[in-house]
């Protein structure tokens, strides 16, 4: 049976233990400079790729490294309208250095952004709670939940990941590397028709409804279904639009709250909608956000109903000192106005599409390409071996590894880490595209 892989070991620099990096290939500078994190991270430094790269600067989606190498980056959703792109640049800079403080007070900038924002949301989520990063905001999300269902058990999917910190670890079963998430956390496979068939939208809901009996008869109740709603952490899975929608109705009718977290698909990266619910037809009660916010600077967020967030605010009061400062919220407007005046939404949509139809056309060449799942500028790209089709976690590390020898960068996804993913900045060109089909073609063939 494939052992499955915690998320921080997929794509790891991971050396022999005591190995000597100098005769490992990594050169005396390079060799220093790892070191050097390590002394300072210790246990947690993380590095990706078999030789780590020294970044010094990024634009658009190229990173370039200390020695003037240039890297197609299809790895890093965070500047999602592009590294450096101008007009972030431009607020960040303008906003700091006129005033940034934590929002207690009224700032037009804040108040700005939070409409702004909200204007894109369905109703009736009329409310926005900022916080700075995509776990903050989880952890906040399940605060809600628990208080308005009166439950603690969370359903997820098999390999979801949430965040980190102690709540959300604990419903992001890819982070565990020993043993797995507490019993008030039950998981259900991804929607995928290997699980459930032809009927997916329905498999999924009646996986969903047994984890909530199975809660609910071990006395913790139910609270809340929370999943990335591309559900990238277990590889990628978009279609068929529309299945959300019975599991979301399941966790309703028994009690709970249906949690999107938008951190990944959010902010147009799906290429038709603004968010990855919305291809499922289905309004969430708390919706997440994170990651792509700031384009870099930290900003989260929690969207939600009033009358879900009035009790909390009761309860328990919520302020987060940095969430929604006036720098972070410039940067968050110049982003949603870069979304627009750049068409960034409909790039993904179209050079997504480009790069599926070529892997389609590739694959007959290249049996090592598998399923490709996702939608617009979000795609899982399954590598498996050539004789029986069986997913291949080593291939998909060597070709990891070859692509970055040719300047690309990309990373890995699924319980197994063999699955390509592909999530560049939403300004991506079709040349760009063309020129990592170009080097996987290469690569594959070769």
């Amino acid at each position: 049976m494939e052992r499955k892989k915690e998320i921080l070991a997929l794509n790891a620099f991971a050396p022999a233990p005591g190995a000597d990096l100098v005769s490992a290939g990594l050169g005396e500078d390079l060799a220093h400079r790892v070191e050097r994190r390590r002394r300072s991270f210790g246990a947690t430094s993380v590095l990706f790729y078999d030789r780590p790269l020294h970044v010094v600067a990024a634009r658009g989606a190229t990173l370039t490294t200390a020695d003037g190498a240039r890297y197609l980056d299809l790895y890093n959703n965070v500047p999602s309208v592009g590294h450096g792109h101008p007009k972030v640049v431009a607020a960040v800079r303008a906003q700091v250095g006129q005033l940034n403080i934590h929002s207690r007070y009224l700032i037009d900038v804040v108040d700005d952004y939070a409409e702004r924002l909200l204007a894109h949301f369905p109703a009736p989520l009329a409310n926005v709670a900022f916080t700075c990063t995509g776990s903050e905001s989880n952890d906040l999300a399940l605060r809600l939940a628990r208080l308005a269902s009166g439950g603690r058990g969370v359903v997820v999917s098999e390999s979801a990941y949430h965040g980190n910190t102690a709540a959300v670890t604990e419903v992001s079963p890819s982070s565990y590397r020993k043993g797995g998430p507490p019993s008030f956390v039950r998981t259900v496979p991804p929607p995928h028709p290997a699980h459930y068939g032809a009927d997916v939208a329905g498999g999924f809901a009646r996986a969903v409804a047994a984890a909530i009996n199975a809660l609910k008869a071990h006395g913790h109740g139910f609270a809340a279904l929370l999943v990335d709603t591309i559900f990238s952490s277990d590889g990628v899975h978009a279609d068929p639009p529309g299945f959300l929608a019975p599991a979301a109705a399941a966790a309703r009718a028994a009690g709970g709250l249906f949690i999107a977290d938008e951190v990944q698909p959010g902010f147009g990266r799906t290429g038709t909608n603004m968010w990855g619910f919305a291809r499922h037809g289905v309004v969430p009660d708390i919706v997440t956000l994170g990651k792509p916010m700031g384009n870099g600077i930290a900003l989260g967020a929690v969207v939600t109903r009033p009358d879900l967030l009035a009790p909390f605010a009761d309860a328990f009061g919520y302020f987060n000192t940095f969430g929604g400062s006036p720098v972070a919220c410039a940067a968050g407007l110049a982003v949603l106005e870069a979304l627009a005046e750049d068409g960034l939404m409909e790039n993904a949509r179209t050079v997504g599409a480009r790069i599926a139809a070529r892997l389609a056309d590739l694959r007959p060449a290249c049996p090592a390409i598998g399923e490709v799942r996702g939608a617009g500028l979000y795609l899982g790209i399954d590598i498996v071996a050539r004789a029986d089709g069986r997913p291949d976690p080593e291939g998909a590390s060597g070709l990891i590894n070859a692509l970055r020898t040719r300047g690309i960068l990309i990373g890995a996804a699924g319980p197994l880490g063999h699955t390509l993913k592909v999530r560049p900045p939403l300004c991506l060109t079709a040349d760009e595209a063309d020129s990592f089909i170009d080097a996987l073609g290469a690569i594959l063939r070769g």
